[in-house]
């Protein structure tokens, strides 16, 4: 920046008072206000920095329009709801280590850094600093060869207090999220860069701890093991001192960082210490930096504000996403949860007021028949949501971008799936306002006397009284397709469901069920979900699935205009990943790799090229711009996926088009 970026600090705790130290001795930046939850504490912290502008609340610091950047410095459950609303104020943001409290929270708040267009950077000072990238020159150019073993530690003893933060399981207590997130950090990191990247993220975690009376991890410990086989180990504690450091093993030697986190060894100690199988003696590493820490990381922050986020060694948005993540991995090993992150704590979304339903994107909508209300042409798959936080932060963010419709089953995660879709919507209160598929039935149990049973414990499981559509998640052959006309009108009768179809059911069959109902005066079939997309699927992803993407099928649907539900709307990450290079994904392969599927890809590669989005939003608009009536049944396990799918709504092509893309004349 050409002149001094204009900074407030949210808080004046501890850490608030260290950050406004470091930045009186940034060039590029200047402390101008203050907020804090009381004016008393506000005017304190602003008498002894020197500061004019002192709020008595969070609100008023960033309504203030002298301030431009904001350093967030509350407690940890409180990091989330303030850097949501610092986005929303257009404020660029450094905010203390951990983001959030876990990775469900972090995608919101990185979503909504990305949504309102400002700089967000989770505050880890050491990644700024000239000695971590020493480092990680270090480790690309070989100095030690090959990484095996990393060894992390940060801890320290604070003298038991249950009052004190350290121990609060109400403020995120516990050393794993206030200084065990470093050395996953820094693992992370050298990881990385011993494989030519910016970090890396772990591909197993496995942790031990001791949780102490408040339900904190007072000490803890985990092992990492990275691609590359490489492992780390590293360890963490607020009730137990340890030694500090960093060491490197590598198949040449060995790097040892005395201060790895505040970067400032003992006078006369080298910042990093090398020591080479074939060197005699070790050899000094000294970095000497211009400014402290934190005036570093403040001027970080400014060099940076044009892009939105800095560059590595410093926390870029997806460094941060996976280092919660697997911290969330650290702590579900140990089943350490805290309060904030129960269903109790989640009756409001993360940036704390009411889900507004349609409020950030446009939706398309379609009519299915037995449901009342429209339905939202994608509809969002619950079968991988297992925690209540990961499942509000997807499902509120679904609702306000216009999606109303979720599909699950009695099979997904032996019921977990179904409990927290139905703790969401009873902590929303929104039950009225969308519509859920339930299904049941699924093979060994597909018969009339499971399927009451199965749709009986799905409803008390999504703690409601009826689904809006339910489908039979396998056909049974062997069972005459009356019997299962006649038991799901009974269900309907009694207003056990609003509509019923079948998934994985054979058009013939569909038929026969429809011709039964049609001849005893019942209701017959409102959709089928069977799997549709432009990718045809070679082998089927799970046994008794059934495609309905060949030109019969696709004749049939036309015909008949039954809406389709179609599920592996975007031939599960084909679009994206796909290549005949690529291998590592055994599924992938199994089901999507063949010739003319790669021929399609070529097509939505152009198209998508053409049109300003990307090969998924055309392959998705595939499915939408059928001459039949279709939903498209979406898995999102990140926003960002919700994101980058969403363009697709937007595209609309031409019946030309779409037979272009299925290699049709």
């Amino acid at each position: 920046m050409n002149r001094k970026l204009q900074w407030g600090i949210l808080s004046t705790g501890r850490i608030a008072g260290v950050f406004a130290r470091g930045l009186a001795e940034s060039k590029t930046g200047k402390l101008v206000a203050v907020g804090s939850r009381t004016r008393e504490a506000a005017e304190k912290f602003g008498k002894e920095f020197g500061i004019e502008r002192c709020h008595a609340s969070y609100d008023a610091l960033l309504a203030d329009p002298e301030v431009e950047a904001v350093y967030i410095a509350p407690p940890h459950p409180m990091h989330a709801e303030w850097a949501i609303k610092a986005t929303e104020a257009g404020k660029h943001i450094l905010c203390e280590k951990p983001l959030t409290m876990n990775h469900p929270e972090a995608m919101a708040v990185i979503e909504a850094a990305r949504r309102h267009d400002v700089f967000l950077m989770e505050a880890f000072m050491y990644r700024c600093h000239p000695q971590t990238a020493k480092l990680v020159e270090l480790i690309r150019d070989g100095v030690v060869g090959e990484v095996r073993m990393i060894q992390a530690t940060f801890s320290f003893h604070a003298g038991w207090d249950p009052k004190k933060r350290a121990f609060a399981n109400a403020l995120g207590g516990g050393g794993i999220l206030d200084v065990g997130c470093y050395p996953v950090s820094m693992s992370r990191l050298i990881a990385g860069a011993a494989t030519g990247k910016s970090f890396a993220d772990p591909i197993e975690v496995k942790g031990a701890a001791h949780l102490g009376k408040t339900g904190v991890d007072e000490w803890a410990a985990a092992v990492l093991k990275f691609p590359g086989d490489i492992v780390a180990q590293v360890a963490t504690g607020v009730s137990l001192g340890q030694e500090n450091v960093v060491c490197v093993f590598g198949s040449e030697g060995s790097i040892f960082v005395p201060s790895p986190w505040f970067c400032a060894p003992p006078k006369g100690t080298a910042h990093l210490v090398v020591k080479r199988h074939d060197e005699k003696k070790p050899r000094g590493v000294f970095v000497k930096p211009t400014f402290g820490l934190y005036t570093i990381e403040a001027d970080t922050v400014a060099a940076h504000i044009v892009q939105r986020h800095a560059p590595s060694p410093a926390m870029s948005w997806d460094d941060t996403l996976g280092n919660m993540k697997t911290l969330d991995a650290w702590r579900e090993a140990i089943g350490l949860e805290y309060e904030c992150e129960k269903p109790a704590a989640w009756k409001l979304p993360v940036h704390r007021r009411p889900v507004s339903f349609r409020q950030r994107a446009p939706m398309k909508y379609g009519r299915i028949a037995g449901i009342h209300a429209p339905v939202s042409r994608l509809i969002m798959g619950c079968d991988n949501q297992k925690t209540i936080a990961h499942g509000s932060v997807m499902w509120d963010d679904f609702v306000e971008r216009g999606g109303n419709c979720f599909d699950t089953a009695w099979v997904y995660w032996g019921g977990r799936a179904e409990r927290t879709l139905g703790e969401w919507v009873k902590l929303r209160g929104i039950r009225k306002d969308i519509a859920i598929i339930g299904k049941g039935g699924h093979t060994p149990f597909c018969d009339p006397v499971n399927l009451r049973q199965h749709l009986q414990e799905t409803l008390e499981r999504l703690q409601t009284d009826y689904v809006d559509l339910y489908l039979m998640h396998r056909d049974n052959p062997h069972i005459p397709v009356g019997e299962f006309v006649e038991v799901l009108n009974e269900l309907k009768r009694k207003g056990r469901m609003r509509a019923f179809g079948g998934s994985n059911w054979s058009l013939a069959r569909v038929d026969a069920a429809n011709r039964y109902a049609k001849a005893k005066g019942l209701t017959g079939f409102s959709a089928v979900s069977n799997n549709f997309s432009l990718a045809r699927m070679v082998d089927a992803v799970w046994p008794g699935c059934i495609r309905a993407s060949d030109a019969k099928s696709r004749a049939w649907f036309r015909t008949t205009q039954t809406p389709l539900l179609a599920w592996s709307s975007q031939a599960r990450g084909f679009f994206v990943v796909g290549d005949p290079k690529y291998r590592d994904d055994a599924e992938l392969v199994r089901c999507w790799y063949s010739e003319d599927n790669f021929r399609r890809l070529e097509r939505v590669k152009q198209l998508a090229k053409k049109r300003g989005v990307t090969p998924i939003n055309i392959a998705l608009a595939y499915v939408l711009c059928q001459p039949f009536p279709t939903f498209a049944l979406i898995g999102p396990r990140t926003l960002a996926e919700t994101r980058t799918s969403w363009p697709a709504l937007e595209v609309e092509l031409t019946p030309k088009e779409v037979r272009w893309l299925n290699l049709e004349k």
